[in-house]
């Protein structure tokens, strides 16, 4: 999934436009451990009661908590920890790493994305490539003048322990398989494959058994996360509709890519029945993640964006009504999600990155 940050990094590259209004950090006293002792928060953005930084370096994203809310997963390619593509790293909930590494849980091998505890919180799922090739593969930018990023069929999923040593293997069938995260149930884990020719969702027991295939409509249907009480599944979507658009989508899929640039919000039961397109914004719209209520989105857009940036985060309920913007960033917010108590929201943002293209974690107070 965090190929898309380098996807839209370049859009920033390449796109910038400039505004003579400049948005300033507003101060604000820390009212819990959370908290840091300066607070990177705009005027506007009044759901964050207060921000932490939690890495200052590299390409940071897709943090996940452990269902007892103590540690996150999350993933790297930090050039100053040694990293020449994603790997997966380990924190505690309260740790930043401005002066220090967190370890490393991924074998170091290939490349890695989309971690997610499971239920016991001592072990986690993530996709790997490193069977197929222990070296980082390469990663396209362009495709005919387009922006596009990989999708490997190198990639599968597995079970790893907090050590890093890798317990099974979840997934064995030709093509990719990857983006897997668990209900908060516990009991269930969706995914994206290519293994009936699409990018498809498929939801599976938390050993691999019990494969659901859930969505069967042409298009890219990724990042998938399932409703708080597990009984809804929300994702992104693309949906070429002219001929021109097919040909395109199914041409740069037979070659493990995809254009990642028209994307909407989709929600169905668990078991696929009843999907419903939620936005129709236009754009890129990614990254849904559930609010704790199980009532609203927060997710990712460039909506409102002119040329392909900023990025920021909005929240619209499930029925598609009440879009309302959180942040309120010139460059680049996403990959939000909650915490399982609903206090505090991990997600990445080129804020405070010193003018460079680094994307690095923050951990927010939320308030409703």
């Amino acid at each position: 999934m965090k190929t898309l940050v380098y996807f839209f990094l370049l859009l920033v590259f390449f796109g910038c436009k400039t505004d003579s209004k400049k948005q300033l950090p507003k101060k604000e006293n820390p009212s819990s451990v959370m908290a840091g002792a300066d607070t990177l928060i705009y005027e506007e953005e009044r759901h964050f009661k207060s921000i932490r930084q939690v890495t200052f370096g590299g390409d940071n994203a897709e943090a996940y908590w452990s269902f007892d809310d103590s540690k996150l997963v999350f993933q790297s390619n930090n050039p100053g920890w040694g990293m020449q593509c994603d790997q997966m790293f380990l924190m505690n909930v309260e740790e930043t790493f401005k002066d220090s590494q967190p370890p490393m849980i991924s074998t170091g091998m290939g490349r890695t994305t989309c971690a997610y505890f499971l239920p016991d919180n001592e072990q986690f799922v993530y996709a790997s490539t490193h069977l197929v090739n222990k070296e980082c593969p390469e990663v396209p930018l362009r495709k005919n003048g387009k922006y596009v990023w990989p999708v490997y069929d190198s990639f599968d999923i597995f079970v790893a322990d907090l050590k890093g040593n890798i317990v099974s293997q979840l997934t064995n069938e030709p093509g990719y398989d990857a983006e897997a995260t668990v209900s908060p149930q516990g009991n269930k884990i969706v995914f994206t494959s290519t293994r009936n020719g699409d990018l498809e969702l498929y939801t599976m027991n938390l050993d691999g058994t019990g494969v659901l295939q859930i969505t069967d409509e042409l298009g890219y249907d990724g990042g998938a996360f399932f409703s708080p009480d597990g009984t809804k599944i929300i994702f992104r979507a693309s949906r070429p509709k002219t001929e021109e658009a097919i040909k395109e989508y199914k041409e740069l899929l037979a070659q493990g890519l995809v254009q990642p640039t028209e994307m909407e919000l989709f929600i169905c039961n668990a078991d696929g029945s009843d999907l419903k397109q939620l936005t129709f914004l236009g754009n890129a719209n990614w990254s849904p993640f559930f609010h704790p209520s199980g009532e609203k989105i927060l997710f990712s857009s460039n909506f409102e964006a002119e040329k392909g940036f900023p990025f920021n985060l909005y929240l619209i309920d499930t029925d598609g009504k009440n879009l309302e913007r959180v942040t309120h960033g010139k460059t680049f917010d996403a990959f939000p999600v909650f915490s399982n108590n609903g206090k505090f929201l991990a997600f990445s943002s080129n804020r405070n990155n010193g003018g460079t293209r680094d994307t690095n974690l923050f951990i927010a107070e939320w308030q409703d």
